[in-house]
C-alpha cells in the first residue's frame, strides 16, 4: 500500500509540473486589461500593459506639473526642427528652436507600457506656444551682481540700438573717432567735444533661449529699452501757440531744448524747429537701466567786466560824480571740463582760461566814498558762469532771459548794474523779486530768487554786489534768475540784444525782442 501511494502522490507532483508551472512561470509579455489611467498628468494617459522588464520612458513636465509621457523622443526633435522651419526660421534666421524654460524632460525607467499620445502631446506645445528661440541675452549688472536681462534677436540689433542710443548724448562723427583713435580733434573754436564715453554698469552678451513674446525683435525695441528700462509710464505736453521747443522744456520738466528733441526725435529734428499748436510731445526724461557718461571739453568766450575804479574829487560835492573815464568790458576764453550722465550736466569745473582782451577800468570822480546810486549804463550777467535756459519769448508772454548758473544752481544772484533798490517783495508768479532803479532811464529785475533778498527798498548797490540766491520760488520749473531791463515806461528789453554781449553762451530757444537800438532814449537814459 505505501508503494502505491507512493506512486500516486509522484503522479500527482507530475500533473501539476506540466499544467501550472507554465500559467507561473512561462505569463503572457503584456497584460492587456490591466489598463490604468495616471491621474496626476495634464493630458490623460493610460498604462496598456505591464513588462516583465524595466525601460526607458520620457516624462515631459510644465511648470512641475506632469503634462505626459513621450513613447518617442525623436518625433519630438523631428517636430522642433518643422517648427523652427515653417514658423520662426524668416524672421529668425540662424536659429534653432528649444522647449520654453517652463517645459522639461525627466528620463526614468518603468515596467509599465503605456499608450501613445505623442501627437496629443506635440499639438499642446503648439496651441500653447510652449517653444524657446534661441537668441542673444543682454545682462546687466553692477557691483551688487546682475539686475536685469532682456533677450535680442541677434548681437548685431543690440549693437546697432546702443550705437543709437549713445548717439544721443554725443555726435555719431565724435563717437566714430572715438571707437576708431579714442579720441576727438581739439576744438579750434567756440563750442564743446567729447573726451569719453563710458558705461557705469557692465553689460554681457551670451547665447540663450527665450521664449518669442520676451524677445525684443526691432532695433526700435531695443532703444526704447536702453532709453526707459522697464518703465512705460509717459508724460505728454499739448503745444501751445508760440511755444517753441526750448519754451516747452522750460516749462513742464525742466528740461533743455536738446533733450526735448532727443525725445521726440520721431518729431522734432532739431531744437530751432517751429511747433504745431495741438501737438502732443513727450515730457518724460530718460529712465535708462544704464549711466552712459561723457566727458567733454567746453570752449567759450566769457566777459570780463571791468572794475569801477573811485576817486575823491574836493571840488565835486558830496553825493555827485563825474565820469573821468567810461569803462570797458574785456574777454576771456575759459576752457571746462564736464561730465554728463545721460545727456544731463552733473559737474564742471575750469580747467584754463586765456585772457583774449583786457578790460579798462571806468574812473568815476565822486564827491564822498560812498557808492553812488546812478548806474553805469553797461550791464552785467545777474549770475557767474551764465547759461540762458530759456530765452526771450521762448514760450508765449515769456519776456525776459532765464538765467542759471551750469555749475552751480543754487548760487548768488548779482546786481546788474549800479543803482537803487526800489522793490523787494514776493509774487505768486515771480515768487521773491528784487527791482534796481539804476537812476538814468533803466531798471532791472531779478526773479524767483530762493529766498527774500536782504538788501532793503533804499539802499544803493554797485554793480556785481551780491543781492540774493538764485531760486525756483512762485511758478518756476528749476532753479533760475528771470531777468529783463526795463525803461521808465515800464517797455521790457531783451538784455541779449544790445545790452551785453551773449556771444558763445549757451541758451536755449531765442527770439531777438526788444533791444537797445529800439529803445526811444531819453537823455537821463544815456547816461
Amino acid at each position: 500500500m505505501k508503494k502505491i501511494a507512493v506512486l500516486i502522490g509522484c503522479l500527482i507532483v507530475s500533473i501539476l509540473l506540466v499544467i501550472v508551472e507554465p500559467m507561473l512561470f512561462h505569463m503572457p509579455s503584456q497584460t492587456v486589461d490591466a489598463a490604468q489611467t495616471i491621474q496626476a498628468s495634464i493630458l490623460e494617459q493610460k498604462v496598456v500593459g505591464v513588462l516583465n522588464q524595466s525601460h526607458p520612458i520620457h516624462k515631459i513636465y510644465q511648470n512641475g506639473n506632469l503634462l505626459g509621457i513621450l513613447t518617442d523622443q525623436s518625433k519630438l526633435n523631428s517636430h522642433l526642427s518643422d517648427v523652427y522651419r515653417e514658423k520662426y526660421k524668416a524672421d529668425f534666421p540662424n536659429s534653432e528652436v528649444s522647449l520654453s524654460e517652463d517645459i522639461y524632460i525627466v528620463d526614468e525607467e518603468s515596467f509599465n507600457q503605456f499608450e501613445d499620445i505623442d501627437s496629443k502631446i506635440l499639438s499642446y506645445l503648439d496651441e500653447h506656444e510652449m517653444y524657446a528661440l534661441k537668441v542673444t541675452a543682454v545682462e546687466f549688472s553692477n557691483e551688487q551682481g546682475k539686475y536685469a536681462e532682456i533677450y535680442v534677436k541677434n548681437s548685431k540689433l543690440y549693437e546697432s540700438a546702443m550705437q543709437s542710443f549713445l548717439s544721443l548724448f554725443v555726435s555719431p562723427s565724435e563717437l566714430e573717432q572715438l571707437n576708431f583713435n579714442g579720441t576727438t580733434a581739439p576744438l579750434k573754436t567756440f563750442g564743446s567735444r567729447a573726451l569719453s564715453v563710458t558705461i557705469r554698469q557692465t553689460i554681457t552678451l551670451k547665447d540663450a533661449y527665450a521664449s518669442p513674446s520676451k524677445i525684443l525683435k526691432t532695433e526700435g525695441e531695443v532703444l526704447e529699452y536702453l532709453e526707459y528700462g522697464d518703465n512705460k509710464e509717459r508724460e505728454y505736453y499739448t503745444v501751445q501757440k508760440y511755444d517753441t521747443v526750448g519754451g516747452v522744456g522750460a516749462r513742464t520738466n525742466g528740461l533743455s531744448a536738446e533733450q526735448i528733441m532727443n525725445i521726440n526725435r520721431d518729431k522734432i529734428s532739431s531744437v530751432d524747429q517751429v511747433l504745431s499748436e495741438g501737438e502732443q510731445l513727450c515730457i518724460t526724461y530718460f529712465t535708462s537701466p544704464i549711466d552712459v557718461v561723457v566727458k567733454k571739453e567746453r570752449l567759450q568766450k566769457e566777459p570780463i567786466f571791468f572794475k569801477i575804479v573811485y576817486s575823491l574829487d574836493n571840488t565835486i560835492r558830496v553825493g555827485q560824480y563825474l565820469k573821468k573815464q567810461q569803462g570797458v568790458d574785456g574777454s576771456k576764453n575759459v576752457m571746462y571740463e564736464e561730465q554728463w550722465i545721460n545727456g544731463v550736466l552733473v559737474e564742471g569745473k575750469e580747467i584754463s582760461s586765456i585772457d583774449t582782451l583786457q578790460p579798462i577800468d571806468e574812473v568815476m570822480l565822486v564827491g564822498s566814498m560812498q557808492v553812488p546810486g546812478v548806474g553805469t549804463g553797461t550791464f552785467r550777467f545777474p549770475v557767474e558762469n551764465a547759461i540762458i535756459s530759456n530765452g526771450w519769448l521762448g514760450y508765449y508772454g515769456h519776456q525776459g532771459l532765464d538765467f542759471q548758473n551750469q555749475y552751480n544752481r543754487w548760487d548768488k544772484v548779482y546786481a546788474s548794474d549800479r543803482g537803487v533798490v526800489v522793490e523787494n517783495s514776493y509774487h505768486p508768479i515771480s515768487g521773491y523779486y528784487l527791482v534796481i532803479d539804476h537812476n538814468n532811464g533803466w531798471r532791472t529785475y531779478y526773479g524767483h530768487m530762493r529766498v527774500p533778498s536782504p538788501i532793503p527798498v533804499g539802499t544803493a548797490v554797485d554793480k556785481g554786489d551780491v543781492i540774493g540766491d538764485i531760486g525756483q520760488t512762485g511758478k518756476a520749473y528749476g532753479p533760475h534768475v528771470h531777468f529783463y531791463i526795463e525803461d521808465y515806461q515800464g517797455n521790457k528789453y531783451d538784455g541779449c540784444n544790445g545790452f551785453f554781449d551773449c556771444t558763445g553762451i549757451i541758451r536755449g530757444n531765442h527770439i531777438p525782442g526788444r533791444g537797445r537800438a529800439e529803445a526811444n532814449l531819453t537823455s537821463g537814459a544815456n547816461q
